[in-house]
């Protein structure tokens, strides 16, 4: 079983590369920001406590987010668990590790995946979804092989985040600097830190973790 953590700024392709896991290792993961949405919608103890929360306008505790992630640990199932979205802050980072410790788990990789922020801004503002499946495409790198129809599902239900524009990204990729960046000195210090070249083509980037994965596991 592995654990690790995918870390990099807004873009930087910790999802596609995510999924990639999924599929190739049988690995679990765990998105933060799907599992709030899962949890509002479950009815849950926990869900509602999530929905009230987020009803009212204010941010979800972390004591809620490790909540939420305990519950997914204990009931999914496969070669280990991908952290994408958490943690964003050294708090987090603690309290994870104090879960993994709980549960008698190790975090045994933490991969940055680093990029350039002008060429990521040109990946950023470039890229759309499919909203039935999900899957990433790019105006430039990674068109659609039929104009508006997605390749894997045959939706044209094309999307573009409102928020994937140059001036939203700058203010995004500040906030990833300023709270989530001190991660990469932390796991750094523990050992812990890989780094992948974020801009490479996505077959090289899977390659990368790869290796630092089967390293990690002997």
């Amino acid at each position: 079983m592995t654990n690790i953590i995918l870390l990099g700024p807004p873009g930087a392709g910790k999802g596609t590369q995510a999924r990639k896991l999924v599929d190739e290792r049988n690995m679990v993961q765990l998105s933060t920001g799907d599992m709030l949405r899962e949890a509002m919608a479950s009815g849950t103890e926990m869900g509602q406590k999530v929905a009230g929360v987020m009803s009212r306008g204010e941010l979800v505790t972390d004591e809620i987010v490790i909540g939420l992630i305990e519950e997914k640990m204990a009931s999914a199932s496969g070669n280990g668990f991908i952290f994408d979205g958490f943690p964003r802050t050294l708090p987090q980072a603690d309290a994870l590790g104090a879960l993994l410790a709980k549960t008698g788990q190790a975090l045994d990789a933490v991969i940055e995946m680093r990029v350039d922020d002008e060429a990521l801004v040109k990946r950023i503002t470039g890229r759309f979804t499919c909203g039935n499946c999900g899957e990433v495409y790019h105006d430039e790198t990674k068109p659609t092989k039929v104009a508006g129809t997605c390749d894997v599902c045959g939706s044209h239900d094309m999307k573009r985040r409102a928020d994937d524009n140059e001036d939203s990204l700058k203010t995004r990729l500040m906030e990833y600097y300023k709270k989530t960046s001190p991660l990469i000195g932390y796991y750094y210090h523990a050992g812990a830190l890989s780094t992948v070249d974020g801009l490479a083509e996505i077959d090289e980037v899977a390659g990368q973790i790869d290796t630092i994965l089967d390293a990690a596991s002997k």
